[in-house]
């Protein structure tokens, strides 16, 4: 009986692909805030100086 659930569970692959996508899921937010943060740095340097020339 326990052999048969863990020869199931090892050839069911379904958690693993699940896992897979929440990482690249994952790695894409991070790139995505790490972008956002940049762009958000820039943009304040860019406003700061824009005020300061007028």
């Amino acid at each position: 009986m326990l052999t048969s659930i863990l020869s199931m569970i090892r050839r069911d692959e379904k958690g693993a692909t699940a896992i897979e996508y929440g990482l690249i899921a994952a790695l894409i937010a991070v790139v995505i805030i790490a972008a956002i943060k940049l762009v958000g740095t820039n943009l304040t340097a860019t406003f700061t100086s824009i005020s300061g020339a007028l």
